[in-house]
């Protein structure tokens, strides 16, 4: 019996460090783009940005995700835990990493550089806030659509999760990242807001992302007849 529990936390934390590694990953290749290209004086180009942000998700989900199923965002944790994918117990772990990740990559990425471009900070263009969190929501949303029906749905094609997924990322990023910053993941908008002290409308990054997320859950509850179209 102890041996059966030793062995259940160890996996639980090598889920937990690949949640932490992963969003590390994600948010110092990121943003650090964006601070290389503000101190290359446009060098990398909003588009290199996108590209980046897109590259490093899908490497992410083909290196981690048969380890921890490469969330590495607390907006995908809840909604995978709403949708009766994830246990309850490892909301809150999964969440802790991967804000710690975050914040990990943020504090690396200032040591490096100092606080520039506030360190790849997600702010509304001209502190319009209202058009931000409706884009934030909807982009988040069909990001999580595309999670759900690319990587849970037994019915899409195999190991072309990470490719929908990234690309998802990376054009979502290239079409609004200039005026959102185009986050869809609160850890990757916590961790800069965080290091650099920069807090404008910060609450919409949360709360968007997390309500865009569990609308898409609904949408697709309803498309995969309950989840029953998915599994088995």
């Amino acid at each position: 019996m102890k041996k059966q529990k030793r062995s259940s936390i160890a996996i639980h934390s090598r889920e937990i460090l690949a949640e932490f590694i992963g969003t590390f990953a994600l948010v110092f290749a990121g943003t650090g783009a964006v601070i290389v290209n503000h101190v290359s004086q446009g060098a990398v180009t909003h588009l290199g940005v996108s590209f980046v942000f897109g590259a490093i998700v899908a490497a992410l989900i083909y290196s981690l995700g048969h380890i921890s199923g490469a969330h590495f965002n607390p907006a995908v944790t809840l909604a995978f835990w709403s949708s009766g994918f994830f246990k309850s117990d490892r909301v809150l772990p999964y969440i802790l990493a991967q804000v710690l990740g975050a914040v990990t990559a943020s504090i690396l990425l200032v040591l490096s550089f100092g606080v520039v471009a506030d360190l790849g900070a997600t702010l509304p263009l001209n502190g319009n806030w209202q058009q931000s969190f409706i884009l934030e929501s909807v982009l988040t949303f069909i990001l999580m659509l595309v999670i759900l029906g690319s990587g849970l749905d037994r019915r899409a094609p195999i190991g072309f999760a990470g490719i929908a997924i990234g690309l998802t990322v990376g054009l979502e990023a290239a079409c609004m990242g200039s005026i959102t910053g185009a986050s869809m993941n609160p850890a990757r908008s916590f961790a800069p807001a965080l290091v650099s002290w920069n807090w404008q409308h910060h609450w919409l990054y949360w709360i968007a992302p997390i309500l865009g997320a569990q609308l898409a859950v609904l949408v697709y509850r309803y498309l995969s007849n309950e989840f029953k179209e998915m599994v088995g």
